[in-house]
């Protein structure tokens, strides 16, 4: 198993060049079966999550989600990057306690949000949005500064699709110390390059939760850094759960199964991991 120390340095190297998938697992089968297919680092998914507890997106207290990402953290070798929500806290000075308890579970990145949750008034102010990620960068720091700090720009989110102030925000956080930048929402090649032109040299993450038209090939051509799928793979997995569930329940079949994957398949991927983590 590599080191946490190990995982913090591959996970900033990995950002130096090249693009690379960063997917999103939500329990630890999941998190065990994508470093198997050979991925290269891996984020925590704060819906997926949410929902394999019953309950909707930004619903999880701050201590159960630290200890959902310990957990993934402690079974897989691969970097792990924390859907670290808004920091659960609205003033800088709980950001930064709060980024300090995501640091000590080993995570290798991190990433802040601007949004409130509110509403009425759905973005923190702009000077307030980059004090917080200000106050997240000095926690890092003051832990050893390893760890990457994500800034997002929830803008086309909370249904403020303006480009010019997705690049204002991000453009701020970059110069407030975000290491990584990220506006999810954002969908057409103009935006993309847009975005990535906007903080060079710094990296970009896009999210790909759904079909766009773009392949990992297309999305390395417009300079991203790394691509992420939010809780896109949990969607799915429930996508084909209700399908089955609502034929059993509304029409009483079972044709809907035949896309299930085989047991055999399944177990033996458990299996064969199970015996490999107790090799090691």
């Amino acid at each position: 198993m590599s080191t946490i120390a190990d995982k913090r340095q591959i996970f900033r190297k990995l950002h130096e060049s090249g693009c690379f998938a960063i997917p999103n697992p939500w329990d630890i089968g999941s998190t065990r079966y994508l470093q198997h297919l050979g991925f290269k680092a891996l984020a925590t998914t704060s819906a997926g999550f949410a929902f394999s507890r019953g309950l909707p997106d930004n619903a999880v207290g701050r201590n159960t989600m630290l200890a959902h990402i310990r957990e993934l953290i402690e079974v897989t070798d691969l970097p792990v990057n924390a859907d670290f929500e808004n920091g659960y806290a609205d003033e800088p000075e709980g950001v930064a306690e709060n980024v300090r308890l995501c640091v000590e579970t080993g995570v290798a990145g991190l990433s802040i949000e601007d949004s409130t949750g509110d509403k009425a008034k759905p973005l923190y102010d702009f000077d307030h949005a980059i004090a917080r990620i200000e106050a997240a960068r000095a926690a890092i720091d003051q832990a050893g500064g390893d760890v990457m700090l994500v800034g997002r720009a929830e803008c086309f989110l909370v249904g403020r699709p303006e480009i010019d102030e997705v690049v204002r925000r991000l453009h701020a956080y970059a110069n407030a110390g975000a290491d990584c930048l990220y506006a999810p929402g954002i969908r057409t090649r103009e935006d993309i390059v847009t975005v990535v032109t906007a903080v060079a040299p710094k990296p970009v993450n896009v999210l790909i939760g759904g079909p766009m038209g773009l392949t990992m090939t297309d999305v390395a051509a417009l300079g991203v850094r790394r691509v992420s799928v939010g809780g896109a793979f949990a969607r799915a997995a429930w996508g084909g759960f209700m399908r089955v569930a609502k034929e059993l329940a509304e029409r009483g079949g079972f044709d809907a199964l035949a896309d299930a994957a085989p047991h055999t398949e399944i177990n033996h991927f458990m299996r064969e991991d199970m015996m490999r983590r107790e090799d090691s």
